[in-house]
């Protein structure tokens, strides 16, 4: 193992990007392998799956879904971690990307430019020399490239103080190697989709457990959430769209009735629960007489839109095959029951979204 020092004669300070993902861990490896002082850093954006998992788990969820993975790797590399909220930055992120969107609604070279940024300032902030990432060149399409790996060490003011060490050796020299904080030949030059080279060297290093990778740990990257959330954009201004607003977006299934009008349907008592609390003065709806779903009414609120609204309620209670059922209507302070009958599939089934 080295002994790096900085020219100071003090020992090699970075901080470490983790996110509990192989690429992260062996990134903070290849570090620790080089005898540098690492403090991690994770960044909470409210679209983890983790994050949800734990506010919305059914009974007999696997446990290793509720754990915070970079807070696990830090334990078992015996490194201090921090958590920084950037949720209310990162909405702004998802709603006007400067660099436009991947696949999906993941706003990645924009995530990433605001990640880098905040690293940076909890850099100078504890006096560390450099931030280090487990991103692999071309590895994904979006901000991986080497335009984009280079856009976003400019953005955020990291410049050559952003080290990639998975991929180091066919990126241009940064700082710490210039410096000799680094042993660059000790550094990897991994490239592109194939992850044997990260199985390889996780035998090496003796790591044989981590979480999923990063990106499938953001709700930004799952297809079905972003048809909810560009439905959203489209038919509700974005400047008023609230984290709640999202969040609802993750749970539920989503009829789009019209331009004016949206209905959410819990799927199982927990995300029953989750509409519940994060409903604000959305219209309640449940059936009266027979257990069922709790269905939240997004948009306007008029005599048809409720009814429509009580019958797929209806659609989704345990008297669906009756002829009639009374669903209740919370909203504003008052109660009113309705009798509607409910709908069959067939008759909702171009209202999903999906």
């Amino acid at each position: 193992m080295g002994n790096h020092s900085s020219p100071d004669g003090e020992r090699v300070r970075a901080v470490g990007m983790l996110s509990g993902g192989l690429d992260s861990t062996l990134a903070l490896a290849l570090m620790r392998e080089q005898d540098i002082d690492v403090v991690g850093v994770n960044f909470s954006t409210g679209f983890c799956l983790t994050d949800h998992h734990q506010k919305v788990h059914r009974e007999g969820t696997d446990p290793k879904k509720l754990r915070n993975g970079a807070l696990k790797i830090g334990a078992d590399f015996e490194v201090p971690v921090e958590i920084i909220d950037i949720a209310d930055e990162y909405m702004n992120v998802v709603k006007y990307p400067r660099y436009g969107y991947g696949t999906h609604v993941n706003p990645c070279v924009d995530c990433r430019i605001l990640m880098m940024t905040r690293a940076r300032e909890f850099m100078e902030k504890i006096g560390a020399q450099f931030v280090f990432t487990g991103e692999v060149l071309s590895q994904r399409p979006k901000s991986q490239h080497r335009d984009a790996l280079r856009t976003i060490s400019i953005q955020s003011g990291l410049s050559d103080r952003l080290v990639r060490p998975l991929s180091a050796r066919l990126l241009a020299p940064t700082w710490p190697e210039r410096a000799g904080l680094l042993d660059r030949e000790k550094l990897m030059g991994f490239h592109g989709r194939d992850r044997n080279p990260q199985f390889e060297l996780a035998r090496r290093f003796g790591i044989e457990e981590w979480e999923q990778p990063a990106g499938g740990c953001c709700f930004l990257t799952d297809a079905n959430y972003a048809v909810k959330v560009f439905d959203m954009f489209e038919h509700t201004d974005r400047d008023t769209v609230t984290r709640d607003d999202m969040l609802l977006c993750k749970v539920g299934r989503h009829f789009r009735l019209d331009a004016n009008a949206k209905v959410i349907v819990g799927r199982f008592p927990e995300e029953d629960a989750f509409l519940k609390n994060f409903g604000g003065a959305r219209p309640r709806l449940s059936a009266v007489d027979h257990k069922g779903s709790l269905a939240l009414l997004e948009g306007e609120v008029s005599p048809e839109t409720l009814s429509r609204a009580a019958r797929i309620a209806a659609r989704y209670c345990a008297g669906k095959r009756d002829a009639e059922v009374r669903v209740r209507i919370d909203h504003a302070g008052t109660e009113q029951v309705l009798e509607v009958p409910p709908y069959q599939p067939e008759e909702c089934e171009a209202w999903i979204l999906r």
